[in-house]
């Protein structure tokens, strides 16, 4: 082993994973494991924690670094764990500096927390890289933090405030990247909707994706991570209705169908304007698929109140859900909000997840007879232009495959090669 990366979390992390393995092996560092964090979830802590146990197990000699949201909210909680070498905080994990020392000095135990103010991170550096190791697609970081402060998100003070790569730096990437052979190229961030805003003349979201497809030609297919559709722009409407190379999906920072439960989350949209945006961008392409991000069992929510987010499921025609129980995250006003029963929050939970099951279903039944272009992942498996998993037989990675669909295994399309696209 020289150094292995364990990643949890969003496609930020896993692009800043790949920066990071980077930025060590280029300062020298070795015999290493780096633990990239999540903070959304106690559970994705717990998570962590276990991680880090089993890699000082099977690596007794190795240097364990912990850095990522969790590392730079809770550097105590980890600092603590006799198991860990050092913790980094979320800026100091991308400085070839800060493995620098480990591999030149070690490290002693009074420096064992490196950990700044994310608040008082000004910038988001374009950290330019090749590609992404085993991905036909690659992640590029457009924007990192938050300005918003939902009730129940600890995020923004683990990653800070809102911060925008400039757009010739996120063009020059992309192009490099698809210089390198990847097909498709999804812009993350934190709150990408908010792109641009604190840069000069505050281009949009809508403004930098036109922009890509313009200057980068080669470029097939352009995918959009998680946007807050309350903050979508008129270019971004645009892009959606003209751009055939914008994919048609849209994963949506719904959380909940209730208005009275979105307000007390402190979110900026209410259900109407959810379902409003759902049907014009469905106007716009007939195609789209839409996916949600939805907490179930979130502080003071009633059964009726439940109801009305089990119905936007429907209202929406959302078709992949990523369901998430109601967690109380320490120093988030939610944690102070009269709780839901915790079996009640799973039971709920569960609800969700068997709409959201039936809701897929549906979806891959419809697609049955359909021709879709998949870009290949690995042998065997791959996805179409809206997101969805495809089964097969054979094929490269990173191939962009025209296949007819036959048929689900109610989780997955099953689909036969027609042709290879030029």
């Amino acid at each position: 082993m020289s150094i292995d990366v364990v990643t949890f979390g969003c496609r930020l992390n896993a692009y800043e994973s790949e920066v990071m393995k980077r930025e060590a092996e280029a300062a020298g560092l070795k015999e290493a494991v780096l633990v990239n964090t999540c903070a959304v979830t106690n559970e994705a802590v717990r998570q962590a924690r276990q991680a880090i146990r089993k890699a000082r197990r099977e690596n007794p000699d190795a240097r364990i670094i912990v850095t990522g949201c969790a590392a730079q909210t809770e550097s105590g909680t980890f600092a603590g764990m006799e198991e860990v070498d050092l913790v980094l905080g979320n800026s100091e994990k991308l400085e070839r500096a800060s493995y620098g020392r480990v591999a030149q000095f070690g490290i002693e135990e009074s420096e064992k927390v490196r950990v700044n103010d994310i608040m008082s991170v000004r910038e988001t550096a374009g950290h330019l890289i090749d590609g992404l190791e085993g991905r036909a697609r690659a992640f590029v970081q457009i924007q990192n933090g938050c300005d918003h402060r939902c009730t129940f998100c600890i995020i923004p003070y683990g990653r800070g405030n809102s911060r925008s790569v400039p757009m010739g730096v996120v063009i020059d990437q992309i192009r490099r990247l698809v210089e390198n052979g990847h097909r498709e190229i999804v812009l993350s961030g934190v709150d990408i909707t908010s792109y641009g805003a604190d840069l000069p003349g505050a281009p949009t979201l809508g403004q930098l994706t036109l922009k890509i497809l313009k200057m980068v030609p080669g470029l097939d297919r352009l995918r959009l991570s998680s946007i807050d559709s309350i903050e979508a722009d008129e270019a971004l409407m645009r892009a959606i209705a003209e751009e055939e190379r914008l994919m048609p999906h849209f994963h949506l920072s719904l959380q909940a169908g209730d208005d009275l439960i979105l307000k007390r989350m402190k979110r900026r949209h209410l259900r109407a304007d959810t379902i409003r945006f759902c049907e014009e961008v469905r106007a716009l392409r007939p195609d789209v698929v839409f996916g949600a991000d939805i907490i179930a069992g979130f502080p003071t929510e009633t059964e009726a109140m439940f109801e009305n987010t089990l119905k936007i499921v429907d209202e929406c025609g959302l078709t992949h859900l990523h369901v998430f129980p109601f967690s109380a995250r320490p120093g988030t006003p939610a944690a102070r909000m009269p709780q839901v029963d915790r079996a009640l929050v799973k039971e709920r939970a569960g609800r969700l997840r068997e709409k959201g099951e039936a809701a897929l279903k549906v979806h891959l039944e419809r697609e049955v007879g359909t021709r879709r272009f998949v870009l290949v992942e690995r042998e065997g498996l791959g996805r179409t232009e809206q997101f969805t998993q495809v089964e097969f037989e054979g094929h490269a990675s990173g191939d962009l495959v025209e296949m007819a669909i036959k048929g689900h295994t109610g989780r997955h399309l099953l689909a036969d090669r027609i042709s290879k696209a030029a």
